[in-house]
């Protein structure tokens, strides 16, 4: 039998492999440094004067050259192996392997009636917090096999908490519920100890997902609730310790799910009329979602304080506009319309709006240089506005006011010197037009005259002048927004669109109740005299635009000329007689003044100009008159 000592010739060739293999790498490196660029190489001399040659080893007898060095690897599994090496793959895997077999022989021994559930759920237990104490102190010893100990332990403790209570039954549901919330706490007191991220991740979402899984499909919701939104507050820890976006994410899934189950749940109850399961607890919705939405507005707010001049992450950014409108949409699930609740709803989302826009107040006090996340808060106080404004005082009534915050939003953005509010500002006049428009086009016109052209006439001068003030006010200089992607504030054109749209559903209003009296004709002379507004006014943006050489009222009149075409091509295959001449004549009339404004633009202009950022002061103050 081979002994275990290795003898000397033995020694020696090992030896010999070790030089071998030290002498490639020292030939290697002097390779790259010669390849690498001069001055690169001059101060690599300079910086090691004396430069060692390695001397190439012959071959040991009865081994060919080239052949690789006994024990040595390619580059690749080089890599791998030092991969694991600098991981503690191998030592963290038997770790993990042994720690599982301890876990597994308790499992066994409990299902077997070896020992009675309840032992065998405080055996494991105690195990899980054994295990949970030991990662503690193996990160005091700086030692690498205490994240497996601390991951293995709160896992264990999740899922021994969970399936007690739901198979053995041996854990009442508060007990369950509060360990859970000790073990995500105890993970986040030890990360921020330790500055490890691991823990707090484990733990929180140990406890999300636990908590969630207990009594599912019928869990009681206030408690559940309770453990889900100390899970988003230890969520926002974990981002402190390290960019944790996916973690963050998941907790809030797994909250907006459980809001979208309990809400439709109580929804099914209030259709069929019958009385609702005490997990439901009905009374209690209400006050949740308020406390959570709270919640979620101060953890945003933080979230973006905490990144100061930093970009703030995406989930800070979003997390106020899905709280906000979130909330107020499964709050409207179980509120009721008959007996004036949802009004109080509507009022009171309005004032949560309101606030949002106080946060944007407030962070924009602070004097940083591109009042980072005010437009977070901006952008979910105009979409709660967007959703509630309508659902109090009707669509149309909503549009102008709408409208008018649109122009405060943007002289704000003025003031702040943020570029992502100006575009707001846009989105939000876009959106009170399409509900006027959408409002007239599914529920025609209302009765009264007045009711049908003010709310319109007040919308498309409000739009217009939001127009005139975006031309004389320049996007911000150092806006990223406006000096990369829209250099020219092309973007603003849409408010001039907005207010066009106005204006045609105004004369579209007074020309159905001048028309209404026609009789029989009527339909076929209101659709034709649609195409007529619209044509002409293609025909009199082009006469301006050619006069006041402003290429973008240009364009626009080419945009609303193309409008027209297809009004009145739909007029071609739907109405007759004197109201469809007139319509194919008001476009023709409309190309043909277009195609002569723009040639004698061309003739007149060959070499155009770069367009400057300022705003033309020719067109503003011949829109101002």
């Amino acid at each position: 039998m081979r002994s275990q000592h290795p003898t000397i010739e033995e020694k020696v060739d090992r030896l010999h492999e070790h030089i071998e293999s030290l002498s490639r790498r020292v030939a290697d490196l002097e390779g790259r440094l010669a390849a690498s660029p001069p001055g690169r190489s001059a101060a690599a001399s300079t910086a090691r004067p004396g430069k060692v040659t390695p001397t190439t080893l012959s071959p040991r007898p009865g081994k060919p050259p080239g052949t690789p060095a006994a024990g040595e690897s390619d580059s690749l599994s080089d890599e791998v192996i030092r991969w694991a090496s600098r991981a503690s793959l191998f030592p963290r895997l038997a770790t993990l392997c042994f720690l599982m077999v301890v876990a597994l022989i308790l499992r066994t021994i409990t299902d077997n009636a070896i020992v009675n559930p309840l032992l065998g759920m405080g055996l494991g237990m105690g195990y899980a917090a054994a295990l949970m104490v030991a990662g503690w102190y193996q990160y005091r010893r700086g030692s690498s096999l205490a994240p497996v100990f601390v991951a293995c332990g709160a896992i264990l403790m999740s899922t021994i908490v969970v399936e007690t209570h739901a198979r053995f039954r041996s854990l009442p549901l508060v007990p369950a519920y509060w360990t859970l919330m000790a073990t995500g706490a105890g993970m986040a007191f030890l990360s921020r100890r330790f500055t490890a991220f691991l823990p707090v991740s484990v733990g929180t979402l140990g406890m999300c997902l636990g908590g969630a899984a207990i009594d599912y499909p019928d869990p009681f919701f206030p408690y559940l609730f309770m453990i889900l939104l100390t899970a988003n507050f230890l969520g926002y820890y974990a981002g402190t310790l390290k960019r944790c976006g996916w973690l963050r994410w998941t907790v809030l899934l797994v909250t907006l799910t459980m809001f979208l189950l309990w809400g439709t749940r109580l929804a099914a109850v209030a259709s069929r009329k019958i009385t609702a399961a005490p997990t439901l607890a009905p009374g209690w919705f209400l006050p949740v979602l308020a406390i959570v939405s709270i919640a979620f507005l101060t953890i945003a707010l933080l979230g973006i304080v905490r990144s100061r001049q930093v970009k703030i992450s995406t989930f800070d950014f979003c997390l106020p506009s899905i709280n906000a409108v979130g909330s107020y949409l499964a709050a409207r699930v179980v509120v009721s319309e008959a007996d004036g609740s949802a009004l109080a709803l509507n009022l009171v989302a309005i004032l949560f709006a309101f606030v949002h826009f106080g946060a944007a107040f407030w962070l924009a006090m602070r004097k940083i240089e591109g009042v980072p996340g005010t437009n977070s808060f901006v952008v979910a106080g105009s979409a709660l506005l967007g959703l509630t404004l309508p659902a109090a005082l009707g669509s149309l009534p909503a549009a102008p006011l709408l409208g008018a915050a649109a122009l405060g939003v943007a002289v704000l953005s003025d003031r702040w010197g943020s570029g992502a509010v100006r575009v707001t500002s846009y989105l939000l006049q876009v959106y009170a037009v399409v509900t006027l428009a959408l409002d007239f086009l599914t529920k025609g016109l209302p009765a009264s005259p007045l009711a049908g052209t003010a709310p319109a006439a007040v919308l498309a001068v409000v739009a217009l002048v939001h127009y005139l003030w975006c031309r004389r006010h320049v996007p911000p200089a150092r806006s990223p927004l406006f000096e990369t992607y829209d250099t020219e504030d092309l973007s603003g054109a849409v408010t001039l669109l907005a207010s066009l749209t106005g204006f045609f559903f105004l004369l579209r209003a007074i020309a159905w109740w001048i028309i209404l009296p026609v009789g029989p004709e009527g339909p076929d002379t209101f659709q034709c005299t649609q195409s007529i507004i619209i044509n002409l006014a293609a025909l009199g943006l082009g006469l301006y635009a050619f006069r006041a050489r402003n290429r973008e009222i240009r364009n626009v009149a080419i945009l609303v000329i193309a409008v027209g075409a297809v009004k009145s091509a739909s007029d071609l295959l739907g109405t007759k007689g004197v109201p469809l001449v007139l319509s194919v004549f008001s476009f023709g009339l409309a190309a043909a003044t277009q195609s002569i404004t723009l040639s004698r633009w061309q003739k007149s202009s060959p070499m155009p100009a770069p367009e400057s950022r300022e705003p033309d002061k020719e067109t503003v103050s011949a829109l101002g008159e």
